[in-house]
């Protein structure tokens, strides 16, 4: 999302895989038109909340319980009327991961299990402990590196639908989490192919954009008390093991992450968190086709810090839709 009429940069890993891409997702190379009322990134990102539509999904809630004790809620679409897919053993199933405090209930979501629909798809959204309204039985959330839950969670799917093509999108935070997933797996997982729309690369990168003065007053206090307000009605479990003052108090991600996340998960300092959470490190490990979208002018994971690297492709654009393509690009090859 630029002020300036653009393509995409479309860079692919093998000839092969970018051909494909061309063919069957032919909107990354369509010219890129600014909104002429709404053409800057940060002011996009605010309005969308108050001009976005929500199309109506009917979810079916299911709880799994973790091996350390705790319990996930999985919110699944099964699209019983499928055209395309009316046996539901061989339905094709998209596993959605929403951002940073983000549940089923995000337009996004619903518009990506809109799009699913018309092709025929099973989608189920993971949502993070302790976020889409579920009680903590355990003193854990999550975070962007750790994969434990979604391990789980793939593999809980994958045994009650093995005969079905099997794929995953994330979006921010949760396309991180993806992308860690994969880069940790390399082939060795259920997942056929993957999308990841607006992953922060460089954790680094996307802490210090954050914290620049204006983008700290539109957005990083704003997301720190979305943060701070997950957590909060689980303060009686958490304060078993935090000190729950000092976290409320944090003004910007970092400081929450460095009072709270980072500790959660074991880390000796944020540095140590924030270089595990960076999907840019692990991306070389990646085993399945991936389709990455990122803009340029990203506040939460500016241009700059895109990696392009073998193993993943990336196209600088819109967010879409292409997981058919992918689709047909594992089953053919």
């Amino acid at each position: 999302m630029q002020s300036v009429l653009e393509k995409p940069q479309l860079v692919a890993s093998n000839e092969r895989f970018c051909r494909f891409l061309e063919e069957y997702c032919p909107v990354l190379t369509e010219t890129y038109y600014p909104t002429i009322w709404c053409w800057e990134g940060r002011v996009q990102t605010l309005l969308r909340p108050f001009i976005t539509s929500r199309p109506q999904v009917q979810y079916r809630n299911e709880l799994i319980r973790t091996a350390d004790g705790g319990q996930i809620s999985l919110d699944w679409f099964d699209n019983n009327d499928s055209l395309y897919y009316p046996d539901a053993s061989t339905r094709p199933t998209v596993l959605l991961l929403p951002g940073l405090t983000g549940t089923s209930k995000e337009s996004y979501i619903l518009h990506m299990i809109h799009q699913s629909e018309t092709l025929g798809y099973r989608c189920v959204v993971f949502n993070n402990r302790g976020i889409a309204g579920e009680e903590l039985l355990t003193p854990r959330t999550y975070c962007a590196a750790n994969t434990e839950d979604l391990e789980a969670v793939i593999h809980h799917i994958h045994n009650l639908h093995p005969s079905a093509p099997f794929m995953a999108a994330g979006v921010s935070m949760g396309g991180m989490l993806l992308l860690n997933y994969l880069g940790k797996t390399g082939r060795d997982t259920p997942l056929m192919a993957a999308a990841i729309f607006s992953a922060g690369w460089n954790v680094f990168e996307s802490v210090e954009s954050l914290e620049k003065p204006l983008n700290w007053l539109l957005f990083n206090y704003y997301l720190t008390t979305c943060l701070q307000s997950s957590i909060s009605r689980h303060r009686q479990m958490l304060e078993k093991l935090f000190d729950m003052d000092l976290v409320m108090k944090a003004r910007t991600v970092r400081e929450f992450d460095r009072q709270f996340t980072s500790v959660m998960f074991g880390y000796r300092t944020i540095d140590d968190y924030y270089e595990d959470a960076s999907p840019c490190r692990k991306l070389k490990s990646v085993g399945i086709p991936v389709l990455c979208l990122n803009s340029v002018d990203d506040v939460f994971s500016p241009g700059h810090a895109s990696m392009l690297r073998p193993g993943v492709e990336q196209s600088q654009s819109r967010a879409t839709h292409c997981w058919d393509g992918l689709l047909r690009h594992r089953l053919l090859s």
